[in-house]
Parts: structure tokens; sequence; C-alpha cells
């Protein structure tokens, strides 16, 4: 080799040459291993050492395998320390593969478990490889809320520790040895991806067990297997309720009728009532013609009122069958919720039509009426208003469904979307034609 080629590899050596950076991972050569630390042949222009405080942390089987002309993966922790060396971290070193697997979980959004191995006051701690990954409280899945006291926060933090839990990286920050982890939105992540399987799996029709998690104004809320499906209030039951807690109870197993499926928005439309029978198919064996029933007002319309049965249907009381003379405005007489005693005028269980009239019952029929209830007597008489032998029946405070409702659409599974409709029913035509003729042109007239 020339003398020209010498200088010109100097000089490009010189000009190659990378100088090290806080936090950079180098690999090097152990010149000497002693009681001080661990010297380093970096390939730099001068040597990296490692303090024995460091090594003390490592394991006491890499410890005692170190030995000079060994490669080894050291952290560049400062430029320059008091004698002038490049100061390394043997230790920190090995975390470099843990932070690259967080910078791509963070990147994937992948999930990943582990156990809770300690807490402090602001969250949780979690082993990840060598790094330790902090969950903050606001980020658990049920977070400690704010009006609890300190000690029962710290109970509720201590009482995850050994727990298994799933989490999703968050953030990442090598510098400042931060990763920061959440449980809450990797639950949120896993029950969405529950929700697409279960969406792809179940078929309408289908019945499916679940758990009652949550109860509102307006349904119930049925974990199917990691994914929610609500249950409308009018889905309930037959019998209308003042609140689904009427009907049931958080922790409930249940099986549940699916009624519709929205895969576009992710939503699971369920029913209880349908896995009932339906009461309607039950009407000719309970009621006749003639007998006092009690019910309770559910709407109150310009050609009459809707009275709830304690069967679970629902009769028309006409304007006609109100009083003497008919009132022009049955809200005038009755509002909703009024709790009434009525004859039953004509049936129609085919066509789901129950005509019932209240002046054709006396204040004594009334009256001895609200006598045997009290006493808890038959709810069933004859013509005269006397109990008819062996039909005994209990009566029921719940108010009965208004109308039999039909399906609720995917799209009215939001709780602004799920309000009732207030749409009369149609009336079916009682056996006298005159006042089937009445009862249509007033139902037309609305």
């Amino acid at each position: 080799m020339s003398a020209g080629d010498v200088m010109e590899r100097w000089l490009t050596k010189e000009y190659d040459y990378e100088r090290p950076r806080r936090g950079q991972i180098r690999q090097g050569e152990i010149l000497k291993v002693d009681s001080n630390g661990v010297t380093v042949d970096l390939g730099l222009k001068r040597d990296g050492f490692v303090p024995y405080k460091d090594v003390e942390r490592l394991d006491e089987e890499v410890v005692s395998s170190l030995e000079p002309g060994q490669e080894i993966k050291a952290r560049v922790v400062r430029l320059e320390d008091a004698e002038g060396h490049l100061l390394l971290s043997m230790y920190q070193a090995r975390f470099e593969k843990d932070w690259i697997r967080a910078g791509k979980l963070l990147e994937s959004g992948e999930i990943w478990q582990d156990n809770v191995t300690g807490y402090n006051r602001g969250g949780l701690t979690v082993k990840f490889g060598h790094i330790q990954a902090f969950v903050p409280a606001s980020h658990l899945w049920e977070s400690p809320v704010r009006h609890l006291s300190s000690d029962q926060r710290e109970a509720k933090l201590m009482g995850y520790v050994g727990q298994e839990l799933a989490f999703k990286v968050i953030e990442v920050n090598r510098e400042r040895r931060r990763l920061i982890v959440s449980e809450r939105l990797a639950r949120q992540q896993i029950r969405e991806e529950s929700k697409e399987r279960l969406l792809s799996e179940l078929v309408e029709g289908q019945v499916v067990r679940g758990t009652v998690n949550r109860l509102a104004n307006f349904g119930v809320f049925v974990d199917l297997g990691g994914a929610d499906g609500l249950i409308h209030v009018s889905e309930l039951a037959w019998r209308r309720a003042g609140h689904p807690r009427d009907v049931l109870q958080l922790g409930d197993e249940i099986d549940v009728y699916i009624l519709g499926l929205d895969c576009e928005r992710k939503r699971i439309g369920l029913s209880l009532k349908r896995l009932q029978p339906d009461p309607w198919t039950l009407v000719d064996e309970t009621y006749t013609v003639d007998q006092l029933v009690s019910g309770t007002v559910t709407s109150v319309v310009d050609f009459g009122a809707f009275v709830g049965l304690d069967l679970g249907v629902e009769g028309l009381v006409h304007a006609s069958e109100l009083a003497d003379p008919p009132p022009s405005n049955p809200q005038e007489l009755l509002k909703r919720g009024d709790e009434l005693v009525l004859r039953i005028l004509r049936i129609d269980s085919f066509r789901e039509r129950i005509g019932l009239s209240l002046k054709q019952v006396s204040e004594q029929e009334r009256d001895d009426w609200l006598a045997r209830q009290a006493h808890g007597r038959t709810a069933r008489t004859d013509p005269a208003g006397s109990p008819i032998s062996g039909s005994e029946e209990t009566a029921t405070p719940l108010v009965s469904e208004a109308r039999k409702t039909s399906p609720v659409e995917p799209e009215h599974l939001e709780e602004a979307a799920l309000r009732e409709e207030s749409a009369p029913p149609s009336v079916k035509q009682p056996e006298d034609e005159d006042f089937w003729i009445s009862l249509v042109e007033d139902e037309e007239t609305d």
C-alpha cells in the first residue's frame, strides 16, 4: 500500500468518525474488569467506562461472566466523567430491546397482558421486560373516583396488585424513561373487537345468554361475552314497568332474543319479552264478555282512552262508553295513570282488540270490586258482578304494555333515539256495527 493510500484511509477515517451521543447504544470490547467497574473499547478516540454500581444491578450470572475480550452493549449516559472517560451503562442497555418492543406496540396498537407489580399515589406499576411501565389511575377501567378519601383510594389501588390486566401503550419516551400504558383503552379496544366478532356470528332471531351490566331509564345493557346489547324498555316485558329495575337487576344472567343487528354502527338490539308468551294468546282463557276488570289508563285520545289490563294487554274505552252524555274531550275526564274498574264489552283476541266500558259499571259494582280486590278476592265476575267459581286471580300493580310493539330498529338503540313513540293504535271492530263505525270515524278524524 502506497503512502498516498495510507494517508487517504487515515483522512477518510477521520471524516467518518461518528461522535457518541447521549442515550446511544454502542457495542464494544471489554478491556479491563476491576472493583471500580468495567473499561470498554468502543472503537472511539477514548475508552468508555461502566461504574461498578451499574454492574451490580445486572444479574449475578452476567456479572460473574464478565472478562476482558468479551463483546458487550452499553448505553451512553454521559459524554465525559471526572477522569475524561465516556460514562456508560450496561444495565440501561439491556432495556433497549424492551424500548424497541414498546415502540412497536405503540405503533401497532396491539394489546398485551401482564400482572400488576405495584402501585403509588397516581396509579399502578407493571413490569414490561426490564422496564417499569406506569398506569395512571385515570386510565384504569374502574378508575378510583375523585371523591374517595386518600385511604380509600390507596386501598382500591392496592387491590390491583397481582392481578393480570390488559394494557395498551400510549406513550414511549426513552430519554425520560417514561412508558405509559392504559387499561381503559385496552378494554375498550377488546370490547370493540369482540363486538365485531359477535356481529359476524350472531343471527337475528337467535337466543343467547348474557349478563345485565347496566340499567338506564331507556333500557338495559346486557354483556353477551365482551360486547353489550341493549334491551329497550319496550322490549323488557309485555307488562309496562316504571323503570327497568322493576324487571331486572345488575348481575342477572338471562336469555335474550336477538332483535336487530346493525353491523355498520356496531349495535345489537335485544328483547326479553319475545321469549315470553304473547299475552294475547291467553286472553280467551282469562277474560269473558261482561266480566269486570281493573286497569290503568295508559293514554287518552280524542276518541277514548286506552287501558292496560293486568294480563299485559290493552283495551279501548270508547268516548261513548266513558259516561252519559259522552264527554266532548275525554282528557277532561281521564288522565294517564288513572285506575279504573271496567266491564268487558267485546273480545277479539285474533285481531288483538278488547272493548271496555266505564259507564256500564255501577257505583255499587265498583265498590264491591274494590272491596274484593282489597281482600285478595277473585277478579273475575259474572254479569251481575258476582265472583265466578274457580277463577281466582291475583291483581298486579304493573301497568300493561300499551300496544304490542314492533321490533326496535337498530338506529333506535341510543338513548335519544329510544324514546317511545306515541302514535295511537288502531281499534278492532266490535260486534255492534254502529259502534264500530263511530270508532273508525273518530280515529280517522284524530
